[in-house]
């Protein structure tokens, strides 16, 4: 295995910055050309804004999914760099790839069949169904191709390469919003596709995404992907990462199902209640950026560290990311919340969107303080092996806690949307401080996946 002079060396001293900042600009640019895509569709038309964002939630399940193996894939290479178990990288990568590209195919065909299903579950009304069933056609048969990208950013960034994810953000957000343009106001506005041709953009760019991703693995020999790899096949590996993605992917699924629940309930406030839901999320996502780049870039280090066998290395590491990413991300949703009127206006002119919205910025400061305990340490319990627990906490607090709450608070006392958030906050605060007591007391200490050294079932054939 080549390691390329540009890439980070993840050790113990690795300061959180050299990682988290570029994914910080990552995330901030994906979020901010999304803010762009999002006022260009406000322009073009109110409802197909609600109806994408009805789409997106249903997106998110499916990336929940994929995500079963390129989580797995950003535990176990984490762990076996840090072990320095180079010999057995290249059949990791080779797995992880080939599965997840056939899981993205399976997915992307199941969705799109069990679309008019989804809508009825949904309540989606009978303005934004045409947009949303289409946004789904389109973009959900193109998912196989978000499922090997998001396997193939992951290796990239557990061998230190963090910077590629911000070139790739500039170049597909550049792409989709020019696309996005050609089809709502541009030369291809007289094909009068609409959200058709906005989701079409998004497929092209996604595209690009994977094509340049395979493209600088290759370029910088981080790896080989070859089937050679996989004869005989590692059944055990394949085991073994699917025991990890699993719960992983079981906990952000339930999560979605508890979201797409309580949009069920927010359908039925009206389509202002549910544009406002969109807009706020669009503004809610700056507040997330840093605790979110934080927990990653965390997680890489800490997989590390456990794979090195550090693990009260690891266990101050992810104290000392709290310490710096609470009081941002504290500070970023207080000013959301401040300016919202004034970002809202961006948006929409109607006045009711607006006051919803205001109610639901206040609301999120309280989200977002769970919700960074949650990042924090349920990446990094991953990181070092303890999948079960954030399930298990996950299923009890957004069903027991968010959902009930949400419901009472927003439909029962008649709160509306911003108590459907209040139940959030609710879920995600109690849940965070859970997990943090659990990272407190080790119990995540001898989870490790690494394998010994010459173990037989995870030996990689001879290069011919």
């Amino acid at each position: 295995m080549s390691k390329n002079k540009k890439s980070i060396i993840i050790d113990e001293k690795t300061p959180l910055l050299v990682l988290a900042g570029p994914m910080f600009l990552e995330l901030f640019l994906n979020t901010l050309l999304n803010s762009v895509d999002m006022l260009m569709m406000s322009d073009y038309d109110n409802n197909a804004v609600g109806a994408i964002g009805n789409a997106n939630t249903i997106m998110f399940m499916m990336n929940i999914l994929f995500n079963i193996i390129a989580t797995a894939t950003s535990v176990v290479v984490a762990q076996y760099l840090g072990a320095k178990r180079y010999d057995k990288m290249n059949m990791i990568y080779t797995l992880a790839v080939i599965v997840n590209f056939v899981v993205g195919i399976v997915l992307s065909a199941a969705f799109c069949l069990a679309n008019p299903l989804l809508m009825r579950f949904l309540h989606v009304t009978n303005e934004m169904r045409p947009y949303t069933m289409i946004y789904i056609y389109i973009v959900g048969g193109g998912g196989f191709l978000t499922a090997i990208f998001n396997v193939m950013i992951q290796i990239l960034r557990c061998n230190g390469y963090t910077k590629i994810g911000v070139y790739v953000t500039i170049a597909i957000n550049v792409l989709n919003i020019g696309g996005n343009y050609l089809f709502l106001y541009g030369p291809l506005s007289f094909l009068e596709l609409g959200v058709a041709g906005v989701a079409i953009s998004t497929v092209i760019a996604r595209l690009v995404a994977a094509v340049v991703v395979f493209a600088f693995f290759a370029a910088t020999k981080t790896g080989k992907i070859s089937v050679r790899y996989l004869r005989p096949f590692p059944w055990k590996l394949l085991g073994k990462m699917i025991k990890i993605g699993l719960p992983t992917a079981g906990e952000n699924l339930t999560y979605n199902l508890y979201q797409v629940t309580l949009l069920s309930f927010v359908n039925k406030m009206g389509n202002d209640a549910v544009n406002a839901r969109a807009y706020c999320n669009t503004l809610i996502s700056y507040a997330m950026i840093f605790s979110n780049a934080s927990a990653m870039s965390t997680q890489i280090i800490t997989g590390h560290l456990v794979g090195a066998g550090k693990t009260e290395a690891a266990y101050k590491r992810v104290f000392k990311t709290l310490r710096t990413s609470l009081p941002i991300t504290l500070a970023l949703a207080s000013i959301n919340a401040l300016l919202c009127r004034f970002t809202l206006t961006h948006f929409t002119d109607n006045e009711n969107i607006i006051r919803l919205g205001q109610m639901i910025m206040i609301v999120d400061i309280f989200v977002e303080l769970g919700r960074c305990l949650n990042m924090t340490f349920v990446s990094s319990l991953k990181a070092a092996g303890a999948y079960i627990f954030p399930l298990i906490m996950g299923i009890l607090c957004n069903w027991g806690l968010g959902l009930t709450m949400g419901y009472f608070t927003g439909v029962v006392m008649g709160v509306g949307v911003a108590g459907i958030y209040a139940g959030t906050a609710t879920d995600e605060c109690i849940r965070g401080l859970i997990v943090m007591y659990y990272w407190y007391k080790k119990k995540w200490v001898g989870k490790s996946v690494v394998e010994k050294k010459n173990t037989p079932e995870l030996e990689e054939p001879d290069e011919a």
